[in-house]
């Protein structure tokens, strides 16, 4: 019960990867949670689910992190709920595979927009509430494509992801007086069952063998990550990048 008492807002929680995952692990140890997702019918079967499984408190909204509007009214329903937020874990993001030389317009916009714009609104939504309660922990989901030169058309979502981490350097300092900690988790390969929609075959086995701990990584080897930096054993750490990656990456 680490998080007791703590009220955590999650985005793209309603999925089958990180973001459930995590919002699970953090219902497990106490924290009252609020799931998220731009799918609308699948947030309040998630958050009921686990209301029903842990016996915490829930709040399930329709939430489109490209949508500053929608941003601001899900954080204005979790404060009216549960009064503070304590915890936000910038999960949101998409990948639109694409050579720079055939990148449309489209695609580049709504992998930024998503990864690294939607990061930008959801941190802003809820810093006044956090420096009002002087606490808050944010974390933001990133990837090791923010560090890798990569030729498989990820050249957005690299940016993206480096870009989500630059931001959050100068968020933590700027946020640091308030005892709020703002950090990343770069994972790399991590698969889930929506996967194979967004990679071809070769690319997943490629990816795999590029891992060398003997087995795969899975969404809650990220969730025990963030548990561990929104709780207390991990309150002087802001401003890192933590890597998850089984030794594919390391810095």
């Amino acid at each position: 019960m680490r998080l007791k008492n703590r009220v955590a807002l999650l985005t793209a929680a309603a999925g089958a990867g990180i973001g459930q995952a995590t919002a699970r692990a953090m219902a497990k140890e106490g924290a009252q949670v609020i799931i998220t997702d731009a799918h609308e019918d699948r947030v309040l079967d998630v958050a009921g689910d686990i209301k029903d499984l842990y016996g915490i408190e829930t709040l399930g909204l329709k939430c489109d992190v490209t949508d500053r509007a929608e941003v601001e009214r899900a954080v204005h329903a979790a404060l009216e709920k549960f009064g503070h937020i304590d915890i936000l874990v910038n999960n949101a993001g998409t990948n639109r595979p694409s050579q720079v030389a055939d990148m449309t317009d489209d695609m580049w916009d709504i992998v930024i927009n998503t990864s690294l714009r939607g990061t930008f609104y959801c941190s802003r939504a809820v810093m006044p509430a956090m420096m009002k309660q002087n606490y808050g922990r944010i974390v933001t989901i990133t990837s090791v494509a923010g560090f890798m030169g990569l030729k498989a058309g990820h050249a957005h979502y690299a940016a993206a992801k480096a870009g989500a981490m630059a931001f959050t350097r100068c968020l933590a300092m700027e946020a640091a007086p308030y005892h709020i900690t703002a950090n990343t988790i770069a994972p790399s390969f991590i698969y889930n069952e929506f996967i194979p929609h967004i990679y071809p075959e070769d690319e997943i086995e490629r990816m795999y063998e590029n891992i060398p701990y003997p087995r795969k990584g899975t969404p809650q080897d990220v969730a025990n990550t963030a548990v561990f930096l929104v709780s207390e054993e991990g309150e002087y750490i802001t401003g890192q990048t933590i890597c998850v990656t089984g030794g594919s990456w390391m810095r």
